[in-house]
């Protein structure tokens, strides 16, 4: 492409598309045959076993895919890890190299015009590379030139707030500590993270509801759990390990809901691909209950189930935990009044769910006590997010299903410790009282105020009021809404630095001039002055680990994440009177010291980070203890979407293929959708196909249209699909052309990429 524009896509290009019957069990023999097939290709086969074998073990390495916790316990000894957990550790431990001569041969205007696919598959980088002001070519420069490069820039900014300091979820918490610290050091609490564009929204509903923005189970509580609650959330693809804990709930009793406008064969049936059994034909089936709710009208399905649960409590009794409502709750009394005002047969026509169906599940309420309610993006994508999940607290509140086991709050988080960066202090809006944490332990005034999130600060660089964006990882551009608006932003700046494994799209729309630093991956020996180092990791349940790579580095030039913030500081701040930034790069001990004297519950940090399995960091939702100005949780009144859609428009929803983690890109096709070699795709409601007078396969454009600004994401095929009426879903990145950058939830400010309004022009 050129550097301003999207990828020119022909309908010839769209000829290798083949469909089959979509999936009705995940995992099993394809799994573990899909796993195989992407390990042996990218490391080989005398790299694969022992590589794996060391994945999520105790004293191994934490997987770099998704966030889901490892038991406590036993680990498998056939392995800790699933397909797509595989896929995203052959990507890292790849033989394939990404050098000085690759840049050489490769214009960045050439590698524009390349696919994402064969971007990612391109390999490791391996040496620190620069784009000139006004070059065509990237090309090697030594590490203290570029870490002059950025210095200087920043130094000559008149105002720390012009630049941005990006982190994904890969990070560790050791460099995510670093990083925030050398931000604020500098001068700006502009720290966007990637948690602002998925997870921000169930930070803020539940920070609000029960005092903490994290969830309240521990993995143990889906083995005593009556009833679990799985909305907007695809585990099959996205978090593939949990689907044995489901298993393991269902042996034991638990019945499975299933909240999701398109069927998902990891929430039908699931074959363990560990179990010799299930590679033989044992099923497991999941979903006992599945409701196909339309788009965004979650809301509308919990305050239906509120008014059943309301009437069986009026009518029985002992529906609600009337014991913990009156001492560990406020709002109830408004909460009943405002249900006395909702009309059920409204709520569930909103929903286009049987009313028998949603009946169904309010009596599985009704009669449980140990409900676990999970949800993902699918939730936290919309305008009005923030209610959507305010709303399920709601109702594990009134039943007294938070802070007992097998009861509790599940947002399933997607990279592998974006919940640490977090904690570590990776935030826009830092408190009051870290912040005087920092200016006691570390002998620094840092910035007051709130800085920029992922939004806000593209809007700034597209005004020109961010000239320096700098990303610990990630991949920036494809993982923004607003594709062009995104490119435009990034374009404005004066210098873009990207620390990375490989490369990908974001190192080629940039700044006037560019960087990219290349990283030590999670599999790979860390070796600093004083010997092997270890990082840590928290997953999404809380619990912080170690995570050891056994792998010599893909170049002896790779720089670790810790290393390259020392030295950048170093560069930029000199010596500093409250932290040893060279004794952090030497030694992480240091680090972690310093993460004990700062965070709350992360005390004796060294040693109890090097206890086998690691510790589980302070909760107080879990220990039914509700921080909140009150003390005690609240029960809100939140209101239902309104989505009014005109003659001829679709409620679009943004999703992950199977062959896909975030923006990373696997290969080309959705083994359990029945989609193969293809990425432009539109699922569409049969019906719906046949109203607009389309058919299966047909190529389409797609438009979406706010503030009288049209926005385009050009050819796509239409696959008939099981989804509701009016609503259509299509993959990220190539649907994000479509999402504007100032549709937005209220309160969290994330993307709305879950609830876009387009319309289908036929070619």
């Amino acid at each position: 492409m050129s550097r301003k524009k999207s990828l020119p896509y022909s309908p010839e290009q769209l000829q290798n598309l083949k469909l089959s019957s979509p999936k009705t069990i995940a995992a099993g023999a394809e799994a573990l045959k899909s796993a195989i097939k992407h390990a042996v290709r990218e490391m080989g086969w005398v790299a694969t076993l022992p590589t794996l074998s060391k994945a999520n073990q105790k004293g191994g390495f934490d997987c770099p895919g998704c966030a889901w916790p490892d038991p406590d316990d036993k680990r498998s000894s056939l392995g800790e890890y699933c397909e797509n957990g595989v896929k995203a550790i052959a990507e890292e431990a790849t033989r394939k190299r990404v050098g000085p001569s690759f840049f050489a041969t490769y214009s960045v205007e050439e590698l524009s015009r390349k696919d994402d696919l064969w971007i990612g598959k391109s390999g490791r980088i391996t040496h620190p590379m620069v784009l000139r002001k006004g070059a065509t070519h990237y090309e090697p420069i030594e590490w203290e030139e570029a870490f002059s490069l950025v210095a200087d820039t920043l130094n000559a900014l008149p105002n720390p707030n012009q630049a941005t300091f990006y982190t994904s979820g890969r990070t560790s918490n050791e460099a995510a500590f670093l990083y925030q610290l050398f931000v604020r050091m500098y001068g700006t609490n502009n720290l966007p993270d990637c948690s602002n564009m998925c997870h921000e929204s169930s930070g803020v509903a539940l920070a609000e509801t029960v005092g903490i923005g994290k969830g309240s189970v521990k993995l143990e509580d889906f083995e005593k759990a009556e009833v679990i609650c799985i909305s907007g959330q695809n585990p099959g693809t996205n978090h593939p390990r949990m689907l044995s804990a489901l298993k393991k709930a269902k042996k034991n009793g638990a019945k499975i809901i299933a909240i999701n406008p398109l069927k998902e064969a990891g929430l039908l049936n699931f074959r363990d691909p560990q179990n010799p059994a299930d590679l033989l034909g044992k099923t497991t089936q999941l979903a006992d209950l599945y409701l196909q709710v339309q788009i965004n009208q979650d809301v509308a399905l919990a305050k239906a189930l509120l008014i059943l649960l309301k009437q069986a409590e009026e009518e029985y009794g002992g529906v609600f935990d009337q014991e913990f409502i009156n001492q560990q709750t406020e709002g109830y009394e408004a909460l009943m009044a405002h249900m006395e005002e909702q009309s059920l047969d409204s709520l569930i026509e909103s929903t286009k769910i049987p009313k028998e169906a949603i009946q169904e599940f309010a009596q599985l309420l009704a009669s449980s006590k140990r409900i676990i309610w999970c949800w993902a993006m699918g939730l936290t994508q919309h305008k009005n997010a923030v209610d959507n999940i305010r709303e399920v607290v709601n109702i594990l509140l009134l039943k007294g299903s938070i802070g007992k086991p097998g009861a509790g709050t599940c947002p399933v988080r997607g990279h592998s410790n974006v919940q640490g960066d977090r904690t570590m202090g990776i935030s826009h809006k830092p408190s009051a009282a870290f912040l005087q944490k920092l200016t006691t332990n570390f002998s620094f005034d840092p910035p007051k105020g709130t800085g920029l999130d992922v939004v806000e600060s593209i809007e700034a660089m597209h005004k020109g009021k961010v000239r320096v964006f700098f990303a610990m990882g990630g991949n920036f551009l494809s993982a923004s809404p607003d594709t062009e608006f995104t490119a435009e932003a990034l374009q404005n700046c004066k210098l873009t630095v990207h620390v990375s494994t490989k490369l990908n799209r974001s190192h080629l729309i940039h700044g006037e001039e560019a960087l990219i630093l290349p990283c030590i991956s999670r599999t790979e020996k860390d070796l600093q002055a004083s010997g092997k180092q270890f990082v840590s990791i928290e997953n999404s349940m809380g619990v912080v680990h170690m995570s050891e790579g056994r792998k010599f580095p893909a170049s002896s030039e790779l720089r670790s994440e810790p290393a390259i913030i020392a030295d950048l500081a170093i560069a930029c701040l000199g010596e500093t009177k409250g932290f040893s930034w060279k004794q952090a790069k030497d030694n992480y001990d240091y680090i972690r010291e310093a993460i004990a004297q700062t965070i709350p519950g992360c005390e004796n940090y060294n040693n109890r980070v090097r206890v086998p399995g690691g510790f589980y960091l302070p909760n107080c939702a879990r220990e039914k203890s509700f921080h909140t100005a009150s003390q005690k949780a609240q029960l809100t009144i939140n209101q239902v979407a309104f989505n009014a859609l005109e003659e001829g428009e679709y409620l679009m929803m943004t999703i992950r293929s199977h062959d896909q983690f975030n923006t990373t890109l696997y290969g080309m096709d959705d083994r359990y959708r029945g989609v193969e070699n293809e990425r432009r795709v539109i699922f569409m409601n049969r019906e719906d196909i046949n109203r607009a007078g389309l058919k299966s396969l047909q190529i389409v454009h797609l438009s979406s249209e706010y503030d009288g600004k049209k926005r385009w994401a050009r050819t796509f095929q239409v696959i008939p699909y099981d989804i509701p009426s009016t609503c259509v879903a299509t993959y990220f990145p190539e649907a994000n052309p479509l999402v504007p950058i100032h549709i937005t939830a209220d309160r969290s400010n994330t993307p709305a990429s879950k609830s876009i309004r387009i319309r289908i022009h036929p070619i």
